[in-house]
């Protein structure tokens, strides 16, 4: 009797054991399923990354006046990896190959250039603005290293082929400042803001012009691009003329210089 229910105990111990491992197969071939079906999960599972360039190491000496504007827009970088960072890991296994590419890092790097400039053009308004800056936007997704690291990596997007970029040209805009009547002093600072807010605002047009070249209609960028800033510049313009006559006479007029072509 007693080597009987030594084998029942040994029996129901074994089917015990054999359900474990049965689970803990399931449960990896859940965990090589998801990590191999998406790239988005693959590199969560591994760790991956998000990296960008330095941009305050490729700074030139920044004048005193713009120091503070400069350190609050590289808080801004910072902020913007963070969060892109952390979009990499709570969207794990959604969308396809391209999610990364298309839903997080191409939203960053349009943030970073639209932030980038806007250091650019701080330094700028004090000494020599800063050119070519705008090849740090792009940033890409690095897993750990090893053997898999490769194929878990998910570049930045390439840039445009130059024939691209030519097609699409460049859009230009009125000259707003050239526009302006004599600037009370109580208004100069936030003229100025949105005047450099005008300037950004093309940037990121054309920036939008050259990453979505071949998309779309015949009025595709008149809908999508020409037409958004209109309606940015033209709220813009507004505040610059509401600034101005606070403390003059309000300039009439400058509505006409909103659109914009290409």
């Amino acid at each position: 009797m007693p080597a009987t229910g030594g084998r029942h105990r040994l029996s129901r111990r074994t089917k015990i054991a054999t359900a474990a491992l049965g689970l803990a197969i399931a449960a990896g071939a859940l965990v090589i399923a998801t990590t191999v079906g998406d790239p988005g999960a693959a590199n969560a599972a591994s760790g991956g990354q998000i990296t960008c360039p330095d941009v305050a190491s490729r700074l030139p000496a920044v004048p005193a006046q713009a120091q503070a504007e400069v350190q609050r827009n590289l808080q801004l970088l910072d902020t913007q990896i963070s969060e892109a960072n952390n979009r990499l890991v709570t969207s794990a296994g959604q969308g396809g190959p391209n999610f990364v590419r298309n839903a997080i890092l191409g939203p960053l790097q349009d943030k970073r250039t639209s932030t980038i400039d806007r250091i650019a053009i701080a330094i700028g308004r004090q000494g020599e603005k800063p050119q070519n800056l705008g090849g740090l936007a792009a940033c890409s997704l690095g897993g750990q290293s090893g053997s898999g690291a490769a194929s878990s990596q998910v570049p930045a997007p390439a840039p445009a082929p130059a024939q691209s970029t030519a097609a699409a040209g460049q859009i230009s805009c009125p000259d707003v400042e050239s526009r302006l009547p004599a600037i009370p002093a109580q208004a100069q600072a936030e003229v100025q803001r949105n005047l450099d807010l005008l300037d950004t605002q093309i940037a990121e047009a054309n920036n939008r012009l050259v990453t979505s070249a071949g998309q779309g209609g015949p009025n595709f960028v008149q809908n999508a691009i020409l037409g958004p800033l209109e309606d940015k510049r033209v709220a813009t313009i507004n505040r610059i003329a509401t600034a101005i006559g606070r403390n003059a006479e309000k300039p009439q007029g400058l509505d006409a210089l909103a659109p914009c072509s290409r």
